[in-house]
């Protein structure tokens, strides 16, 4: 059926214009539905406009507002654009059984921004390598690999949240690095520097926790995952050891430009009485300090992911709802929400922590 459906794209526009790892993705995601001769196909678009929709097959007429009519045949060229589905439709009907593609607008334009925006000559040219100059993969390829820029990303990671003219300004600033197995790409205590994005390989991230403590396994990095960023949101030195479990290539974005084009554009901070309104509408309050700090003092009915932890918590979250971090100042909630936006998650930071908001 997936096949079937990328020929399909292939012959419809705008998705024609679509790169091939895109195609594949939303083959995958399109719906093909047969309609009987008589029903309005788009008894549940007309005004919203939510999907895009084709017609594949058989005869379709539109009824528009001042009795204009027109009828869309599956084989005329106009078919290979969207069934206009604007202010003026009034209604539509099979004229015979048709068969039509569904495609949700949302996710359309958001692979078509990313499509256009990785074709930018200027854009691509200038990412570059700090090391030899040359790599297996052009900035093409890696901007358009799937399995790092996956639409699941795009829609509810952090690039969701950064202004499309974030995005890239975000390219043209990135350095890739070749890394091999074994090295260490962060290490525990060290300055925040960088943030990071595996484009390839593996890594292992490990945490000691005393000076002479030996270094336990708390994760594992794959392609796609990005890392870094609590010690650049928090201003406070690394937390964990990472290590290249494999040989590999990494995406990285300083910290003066993670700060200006990342964490600005996706962290909403709120004053203590807009914070007390969104709980009482239903937001839940996060304590992001550690279970001693929330055992001693904490808001009512806060719950406790502390910032070591919220990654292997964050299953436990319900993405339903709006949560409202805090901490003693501000620093941890922000790591810990910068953390939950990235994973699609409707979060904000108490301005100034508990302490400034005088909780």
């Amino acid at each position: 059926m997936t096949t079937a459906v990328l020929a399909l794209l292939n012959t419809f526009e705008p998705l024609a214009k679509l790169s091939a790892g895109r195609k594949r993705e939303l083959a995958g995601l399109c719906f093909v539905e047969k309609v009987s001769q008589g029903i309005n196909p788009l008894r549940m678009n007309i005004s919203n406009a939510k999907q895009a929709v084709y017609l594949i097959k058989g005869e379709l007429e539109l009824r528009f507002l001042n009795d204009e009519k027109l009828i869309l045949r599956g084989d005329d060229t106009a078919a290979r654009h969207p069934i206009p589905c604007d202010h003026n439709l009034v209604d539509s009907i099979a004229r015979t059984d048709i068969e039509i593609l569904r495609i949700d607008n949302d996710l359309l334009d958001i692979m078509m921004t990313w499509d256009q925006l990785s074709t930018g000559d200027d854009v691509l040219k200038s990412v570059h390598n700090t090391d030899d100059g040359k790599s297996s993969r052009t900035p093409v390829e890696w901007m358009r690999d799937t399995s790092v820029f996956s639409l699941a990303k795009l829609q509810s990671g952090v690039f969701s949240k950064v202004p499309v003219a974030n995005i890239e300004a975000m390219f043209q600033r990135m350095e890739r690095i070749n890394a091999v197995a074994g090295q260490v790409i962060i290490q525990q205590g060290a300055v925040g520097d960088y943030y990071y994005l595996v484009e390839s390989g593996s890594l292992l991230v490990s945490r000691a926790d005393g000076v002479n403590a030996t270094p336990i396994l708390v994760a594992e990095l794959n392609e796609g995952d990005a890392f870094g960023e609590e010690a650049l949101v928090s201003d406070n030195k690394r937390n964990a050891t990472v290590t290249m479990k494999t040989d590999g290539q990494l995406l990285r974005l300083n910290k003066r430009d993670f700060v200006e084009l990342l964490k600005e554009p996706m962290l909403t901070q709120v004053s203590r009485e807009a914070a007390e309104s969104m709980v009482a509408e239903g937001a839940v309050w996060v304590d992001a300090r550690l279970p001693s700090e929330y055992q001693y003092e904490h808001i009512e009915g806060a719950i406790n992911l502390s910032l070591n932890e919220i990654r292997q918590k964050i299953s436990d979250l319900d993405r339903s709802l709006t949560y409202v971090v805090y901490c003693q100042t501000g620093r941890r909630s922000s790591a810990a929400a910068f953390i939950l936006a990235q994973q699609g998650f409707y979060v904000v930071v108490l301005s100034g922590g508990a302490r400034g908001a005088g909780i």
